[in-house]
């Protein structure tokens, strides 16, 4: 239920990012924002993300407990680094003056990738508390269903950024 309602709120971020992409107001563009070295290394940090959940997801069945903090550890890791990236992203478009405030394509992107930007910190958050758990009371059958699904919805989160990076980035950079 959680994820079918993050998948709606998702989708009308993403139909009115593309009804008003195009409405810059004089202001700043897609083309003149958007830095595709910055968002190809956001993507590689949470796709790498998305594949050490999946690694500690995989031992948390098959491996033991040092296993499964190692790769939670790394995955918030590199959810941190992508958080990082994307806050110096946003800093730097404010800085020359890409505000919300400025636009509706600028309103919408910010809105969308914020949104999205906030729930990979809850996610991050959540992640920690679970490998508190796990180091706590190693693996369980609670802690197994845990690890699975708080990777379900960092998983959730990769797919959405990949619509995030084609339809907001790649479709930005070529318009």
């Amino acid at each position: 239920m959680f994820l079918a309602t993050d998948m709606l709120l998702f989708g009308c971020l993403f139909a009115t990012y593309l009804v008003v992409r195009t409405h810059t107001d004089g202001g700043p563009t897609p083309q003149t924002i958007f830095d595709v070295r910055g968002f190809a290394y956001e993507t590689i940090l949470l796709l790498t993300s998305s594949f050490t959940g999946g690694l500690a997801t995989f031992a948390m069945r098959h491996g033991g407990k040092r296993q499964v903090i190692f790769w939670i550890a790394i995955t918030i890791l590199l959810g941190l680094g992508f958080i990082g990236l994307e806050v110096k992203e946003f800093a730097a478009d404010v800085a020359m003056g890409a505000t919300m405030q400025r636009s509706a394509f600028l309103s919408a992107f910010f809105v969308l990738v914020g949104t999205h930007g906030s729930h990979v910190s809850v996610g991050l958050v959540w992640m920690f508390l679970t490998l508190v758990q796990v180091a706590r009371h190693g693996q369980t059958p609670i802690t197994a269903r845990r690890v699975f699904i708080v990777n379900l919805y960092w998983h959730f989160l990769d797919v959405v950024w990949v619509f995030i990076f084609t339809i907001v980035y790649l479709s930005g950079v070529v318009m």
